[in-house]
């Protein structure tokens, strides 16, 4: 059965269209309860910049070794048991967090590694669904629903986690939160028992999509991209949390950063959807780099949490402003491909390991600042190199030449 779906434009919505928005949209509210909230849970337990890293490059190592693993399983077995493998795996990380409580900062790279194979799989899987559920003319309506979910979770979530936490003794509300996360990725393995099968077949050709990048030079320029869309984003995830916390000295300030973040991208991802059309996507993708770049000025000298609430509403705009038209462009090139139907799995895996590999070397820069220079200096100076990297972006996507239909 189908039904036309219309608050996002006239829209085919099939069943598994549908689930697909659901497990995505519980897998973001369970993301925003604790994902931001396990930094600062570790933070607070060692109070170390470097454990921090360290937790976040073991998740981006193990991420991109388990897509290669999961793209050969997804090529043998059904696509939604590996989606289901993946949230198990998130599943056992906040198992693992709950049952080493107050000693979670000393398992700091067998929780990242758990995080790390639950998101490769995860991840693998999902963008893998989405490129065969979803069609050209719903692509940009998917990413931006997807992302409205996504805002949603993000308002819900961090608030909700932060009054919870602060209400609470010590530790019982962190306990709380990643249990309430817990609940959710159960739901979410639930669901993808009613989403349709797709059976796998054919070869696994990885290495072959890799060399790709030499004849097609849409795929070398997308690939690139994500190197750099991963530079700003390796660092950028923890270390603001850590910035919102300490500036504050509260998880619920940290909740209300979340709350107004997730609030303006809400808004901004309905537009962005609605207004930003194929013929104008490259100038969009231009835009929102330009904006998150010139945000990152309002939080490398003199911290304060009024101004880390007003970065918070800047990349809040920016970013869906960026990613709604590069991520549909990102699957037209994949889509216009050498054997996109054979190799589309080959085709995510590929595209991961380099955005991981742009997170790998943006944490290993942080590591190496922050051994060799003093934190207080070297910080900002290394996030104005690191965060130069989703404008960067553009000066790839602009050379890149789709077929007209």
């Amino acid at each position: 059965m189908v039904k036309k779906f219309k608050i996002l434009g006239d829209v085919e919505l099939t069943k598994d269209l549908t689930l697909l928005l659901m497990i995505g949209g519980l897998y973001s509210l369970s993301v925003a309860l604790s994902n931001t909230f396990v930094n600062i849970y570790l933070w607070k337990q060692s109070g170390e910049f470097s454990d921090l890293a360290f937790y976040n490059l073991s998740i981006v190592v193990l991420q991109p070794l388990t897509f290669i693993l999961a793209g050969r399983w997804a090529k043998k077995i059904d696509r939604v048991i590996v989606l289901r493998i993946g949230v198990i795996f998130l599943a056992l990380f906040y198992l693992t967090v709950l049952f080493t409580g107050t000693h979670a900062s000393k398992y700091l790279l067998l929780l990242g590694s758990l995080l790390g194979i639950g998101y490769g799989f995860y991840w693998l899987a999902y963008n893998v669904l989405t490129f065969e559920i979803t069609e050209p003319e719903t692509r940009d309506f998917f990413n931006g629903f997807l992302g409205i979910l996504s805002s949603s979770g993000g308002m819900i979530g961090p608030i909700a986690a932060g009054f919870i936490i602060t209400r609470l003794e010590k530790f019982t509300g962190y306990s709380i939160v990643f249990g309430l996360s817990l609940t959710l990725f159960a739901l979410a393995v639930f669901l993808s028992f009613s989403l349709k099968p797709r059976p796998a077949n054919g070869r696994y050709c990885f290495q072959r999509i890799l060399q790709e990048r030499k004849n097609n030079d849409n795929w070398r320029l997308v690939t690139n991209a994500h190197f750099f869309q991963g530079l700003r984003e390796g660092t950028f995830l923890f270390v603001i949390s850590v910035f919102v916390y300490v500036s504050s000295g509260s998880e619920l300030a940290l909740g209300t950063y979340g709350l107004i973040n997730s609030g303006i991208s809400f808004v901004a991802y309905y537009l962005a959807s609605r207004l930003i059309k194929k013929n104008n996507r490259k100038k969009a993708i231009l835009l929102g780099g330009i904006i998150l770049y010139a945000a990152i000025f309002l939080i490398i000298w003199d911290i304060n949490f009024v101004k880390l609430i007003i970065y918070a509403g800047v990349i809040a705009v920016a970013y869906p402003i960026l990613l709604v038209p590069y991520i549909s462009t990102t699957y037209d090139v994949i889509g216009s491909g050498w054997k996109a139907a054979e190799m589309r799995i080959e085709y995510i895996v590929v595209r991961e390991i380099f955005l991981n590999l742009g997170r790998i070397v943006s944490i290993l820069s942080f590591l190496a600042a922050i051994t060799f220079f003093n934190e207080e200096k070297s910080i900002p100076i290394l996030l104005l190199i690191l965060g130069a990297g989703h404008t960067c972006i553009y000066l790839f996507i602009k050379k890149v030449q789709l077929p007209t239909v």
